[in-house]
Formats: C-alpha cells, sequence, structure tokens
C-alpha cells in the first residue's frame, strides 16, 4: 500500500497535469468504489467542476474542485491513476473515469477493489470521518518532539504498532515506520510507555527524515502520465531500504543478520544489534 511519499508524489503529479483543468464529464463504473454516491450523483457533483488544485492529506489523495466540493481518494493496495489520450481504450479493472477538456481522461484503475473515493463539500473536509481522527502531518509544527512524547506515554502499544496507527502518526506503513525505527535505534517491539523524552526526539527526527528522503528520491523520477501511481513505487527510495524486506542480509552498520517478526499481522524488520530492546 502506497505510504506518504508516493501519495505526495502522486498528489504532486496529479496537481501538474490537472490544475485549472475542467471534468467535462464523470463516470463512475463500480459502485462500491464511491458508496456514499450512485453513478447519478458522481457524475452531477463532479461533471463541469474544474480543478482548482489536488492535495494530500495523510494517505488520501484530495481534489479541491470550483464547486465548493472535494473528491477524496485513497489508492489502497492496487488502485491508480492514468491520464489517457482520445485513442487510448479504457483498461481493464477500470472503476472511474474522468473526461477532460481537451479530450484526454482521467481514469482510476484498481484491479483489486480497494480503493475508495467520496465526494464531500469542502468547507467540510476537515471534518469527515476520513480525515478528522488523522494525526498531525508529520511535517507540520503540530507534529513536535512534545506531541509525540505525549500520545507515547499514553499508550502501552508496540512502537511499530503505535506508528502504524494513523490516528497518532499519519502516513507511515510498514516500510517507513521499520527505516524510521532502525535510524532510532528502536526495537519495534519496545513498549510505547518506555520511551523517554531523548528518545522520544530521535525517533520524531527520524520519521521526518525518512520520509523527507523518500519523497526527495522520488521526485528525481520520471513519472508516466498514463501510470502515475506506478511511476512512484518505492518512491525511488527502494534501493536505500536499510532492514525493510532484508531479512537475513547484513546490517549496513554492524553486518547482523536482519530478523523478522510478526506483529499485528503484518512482518517488521530490525538489527538486533543495532535495535536492542
Amino acid at each position: 500500500m502506497p505510504e506518504l511519499p508516493e501519495v505526495e508524489l502522486v498528489a504532486r503529479s496529479l496537481d501538474k497535469l490537472l490544475r485549472g483543468r475542467l471534468i467535462t464529464e464523470a463516470e463512475l463504473l463500480r459502485a462500491r468504489l464511491a458508496p456514499h454516491s450512485d453513478a447519478n450523483k458522481f457524475a452531477t457533483d463532479l461533471s463541469g467542476a474544474a480543478v482548482n488544485f489536488v492535495h494530500r492529506r495523510g494517505k488520501h489523495v484530495l481534489f479541491d474542485l470550483n464547486n465548493h466540493r472535494t473528491l477524496i481518494t485513497h489508492l489502497r493496495m492496487s488502485g491508480r491513476f492514468m491520464l489517457l489520450s482520445q485513442d487510448r481504450e479504457d483498461p481493464k479493472f477500470t472503476h472511474a473515469v474522468f473526461h477532460l477538456d481537451g479530450g484526454e481522461r482521467l481514469v482510476f484503475q484498481d484491479q483489486r477493489h480497494f480503493g475508495l473515493m467520496k465526494i464531500v463539500e469542502t468547507a467540510e473536509l476537515a471534518g469527515t470521518k476520513e480525515l478528522s481522527q488523522l494525526a498531525p502531518e508529520p511535517f507540520s509544527e503540530v507534529f513536535s518532539v512534545e506531541y509525540l512524547y505525549e500520545v507515547l506515554k499514553r499508550s502501552n502499544r508496540t512502537l511499530k504498532e503505535f506508528v502504524i496507527d494513523q490516528t497518532k502518526v499519519c502516513g507511515l506503513g510498514n516500510i517507513y515506520a521499520a527505516e524510521a525505527l532502525f535510524l532510532a535505534g528502536l526495537h519495534p517491539a519496545k513498549r510505547t510507555s518506555k520511551m523517554s523524552r531523548p528518545k522520544t526526539a530521535s525517533l520524531h527526527e527520524k520519521i521526518r527524515e525518512v520520509l523527507q528522503d523518500a519523497i526527495e528520491a522520488g521526485s528525481t523520477l520520471n513519472f508516466d502520465p498514463e501510470n502515475i501511481d506506478g511511476s512512484y513505487t518505492g518512491g525511488g527510495y527502494e534501493s536505500r531500504w536499510r532492514v525493510y524486506d532484508r531479512e537475513s542480509e547484513p546490517c549496513g552498520v554492524c553486518a547482523s543478520a536482519i530478523l523478522r517478526l510478526k506483529q499485528g499481522g503484518r512482518s517488521s524488520y530490525f538489527c538486533p544489534k543495532c535495535q536492542r530492546r
């Protein structure tokens, strides 16, 4: 599933391609993609609207429209946007189509059928179910060391489970959680209530560092308008993974074999020497 860096890069690319463009017609082809709208309402709410800009909140891509509505999109496991010319056919698993001025169309394809869309009044965006419970953005002033320390101390979960909880730390998933914990020297099974202020400050710094590095790495890639999301899989950061998906490989710092453990049904990767429990 895309994490904050990949979603940020997708939103930036969509913004470059769509800012100021008119959606002449919108089609909902799979009802469950937008469970709060039927096909007629989906078309009515979006057709004739121009895109002011595209941005991101957490792992959601947000299309701000000039009709005072915002289209919230979550890519989930396999959702992707494709900007296609008139002579290109819609690919298999096309679930929504946005016809644009100039004849191109933005297609949303989702092979695994997990993606979601929701149209809301822009003035009510922050209060929606999808966004209202999200933690502060990692690069915001609100996401401070003090904030992180306070929410850590109110919990007794493992660090890995805590940092991928979007209501506590926004945007992290398995990949960047593993990388941030490694750089901070923290074992993924360490209890949050045991975190000191210095360790919290280190974790805070490394969360931001890993996310920023991944965004910068991905921003140097050439993106394909016909496969916008696929252009950023791994965010250009995959070759830099220190522990994620590197079970049994040597740690780049101490040469110990990277280990993997299961937490909440997900794999956690760590170095047993650099990240002592």
